[in-house]
């Protein structure tokens, strides 16, 4: 009953803002367009508005969970189309605040003391609130100034809620639109639910702060606040405050005296530092995360906060992404192709010269601008748009990745119009790739791996003769271990049964109408002909068999 008055209620915001037509040729439209007579819209503009727009409205009056759900959308520009997602990425938490007794109760129940055991001063009055959890201040025994971020009360529950009805709704367009297979309903819930399940975990978040101010202490260019791991648990997390002013404030940054040219190309800098040199990078780096701080006006750096989607990338992609922008800027085309299909972005079956012939008409239109007005977001998005045209897949991360680049070059042009992006960033690729590949790095990486080597060295010799003689004898162990395999046998073995399940159901409708032909039923049970039984065993059995089953 709850699903069904959450999902009238979703209809129902949806009709408000027109957008029955996102749901063109499913089930759900037609119901929709049924309703649409007994539902006022919003305003009398919306249909003025653009369907990015008319969304993120809807988004924002469904409340905060949808609207997280908006802001996990807006990272898949592989699934959404870009004006959707553009305008998506707009998607604030402006989400009313949750009692701060309540919130002294979870701090209690989380960390298993009273408050005023743990601090000497805790702020009821909550200093921000998002959808997810909301901060407070509050003061240690010592006098260090500190913020409690904490949970909302019940938002485990609401979050496992939403999902299953996402999950149903994501069900039913599976079934019913034309374009299921590209849209990948099921695989855009599963992600939102994953991510939020990261950021309901604040040790875990506490756990990549502490990451992060490893990889940067002592830096002059970001500055990440200490958790207090004391005072830290599940459900509330607590660190060290910290004083600045949001990147995208620029009058407050004049006013203070800020260099906003340096403070640019530093964040380009410490972007890709992050990603190619660290492997660990933040991933939610809007304007309202990345704050400047004022005690270093001369020579500015940035503030990190909010750890909870945090990015990282296997080693082979980080070689072949930082291989792909070297090829970029050096416009070797021939080269992207080849990247791309060493990285299994495309398949090995393409032609190398069709590739480098695409490759070429994304990027050169690029080359005619004035470099500070190129965007190494875009070309990278379109030549991952090139690889979908392959009908190939991105993992997840690179998508991250993508949408993390354009928020950092977004930041950089509000602080500087003018940035050259690519003269900021080359340099320090290069610099990046030579030491990583550079002998003294190598011979520390051998040296590393140097142990395994010594421990497998005796077996060896035994390994290469058995090889040899499998190849003199002509015999080769082939051995194959595969999820996809695992998932087609199981879905081969589900298709097996189901098949001989439907071929007995119409075998006992095939019984059925020859004891109709015969005459032959006689009274049966509860005076019912045994015909009729069979044949209704046979309906429902066949029935049964041709059912959609949910994949687990």
């Amino acid at each position: 009953m709850r699903s069904a008055r959450r999902a009238w209620r979703i209809g129902r915001v949806l009709l408000r803002y027109r957008l029955d037509d996102l749901l063109d040729q499913t089930p759900a439209e037609r119901w929709l367009k049924i309703a649409r007579p007994f539902v006022p819209s919003a305003s009398a503009n919306v249909r003025a508005m653009s369907r990015g727009q008319r969304l993120r409205l809807a988004l924002e009056e469904l409340g905060p969970i949808y609207v997280k759900f908006g802001q996990i959308l807006s990272t898949r520009r592989d699934l959404v189309p870009t004006d959707i997602a553009d305008e998506l990425t707009l998607l604030q938490d402006r989400v009313q605040p949750f009692d701060g007794e309540a919130a002294r109760d979870i701090v209690e129940a989380s960390l298993g003391k009273p408050i005023d055991e743990l601090f000497a001063h805790f702020d009821t009055t909550p200093l921000a609130s998002a959808s997810i959890a909301q901060v407070h201040a509050a003061v240690l025994d010592g006098g260090r100034e500190v913020v409690v971020k904490v949970l909302r009360p019940g938002i485990r529950r609401q979050i496992d809620s939403d999902i299953a009805l996402l999950y149903d709704i994501a069900g039913v367009i599976e079934r019913t639109h034309p374009n299921a297979d590209k849209i990948r309903p099921r695989e855009v819930v599963a992600e939102v639910e994953s991510t939020l399940a990261a950021e309901l975990d604040l040790q875990r978040e506490a756990g990549n702060a502490s990451v992060l101010r490893r990889n940067w202490l002592g830096s002059a260019d970001l500055y990440v606040p200490e958790v207090i791991w004391s005072h830290t648990g599940e459900r509330a997390m607590t660190m060290e405050r910290v004083h600045g002013i949001p990147s995208d404030d620029i009058e407050a940054l004049d006013r203070a005296g800020i260099d906003r040219k340096a403070l640019a190309a530093k964040g380009v800098r410490v972007f890709y530092e992050q990603v190619f040199r660290d492997n660990f990078f933040h991933a939610d780096a809007h304007a309202g995360n990345i704050w400047v701080d004022l005690e270093r006006r001369q020579n500015p750096r940035f503030i990190a906060l909010d750890f909870g989607i945090m990015g990282q990338l296997s080693r082979e992609d980080q070689y072949y992404l930082a291989e792909n922008f070297m090829a970029i800027f050096n416009r070797d085309y021939r080269r992207i192709a080849e990247l791309h299909v060493e990285a299994g972005w495309m398949p090995a079956t393409v032609r190398i010269d069709e590739l480098e012939a695409a490759a070429r008409a994304i990027c050169e239109p690029y080359f005619t601008r004035p470099l500070s007005q190129i965007s190494l977001a875009e070309v990278l998005a379109k030549l991952f748009r090139m690889a979908q045209r392959y009908q190939l897949t991105l993992q997840p991360q690179l998508i991250l990745l993508q949408k993390t680049l354009l928020n950092i070059e977004g930041v950089g042009r509000q602080l500087d119009p003018n940035i050259d992006i690519w003269a900021v960033a080359k340099p320090v690729l290069e610099k990046i790739l030579a030491d990583r590949y550079s002998p003294s790095r190598l011979a520390r990486e051998f040296g590393k791996r140097l142990p395994e080597l010594v421990t497998h060295a005796p077996d060896m010799p035994g390994l290469l003769h058995a090889w040899l003689k499998q190849q003199v004898e002509g015999r080769h162990l082939l051995q194959m271990e595969s999820h996809d395999l695992r998932v087609l046998s199981r879905d081969l073995h589900v298709m097996q049964k189901r098949m001989i399940s439907a071929v007995l159901g119409v075998g006992l409708l095939i019984v059925a109408s020859v004891l109709y032909g015969l005459e032959a039923g006689g009274p049966g049970m509860l005076g019912i002909p045994a015909a009729t039984w069979v044949a209704g065993l046979g309906g429902l059995w066949a029935l049964i068999a041709a059912w959609p089953r949910r994949r687990k």
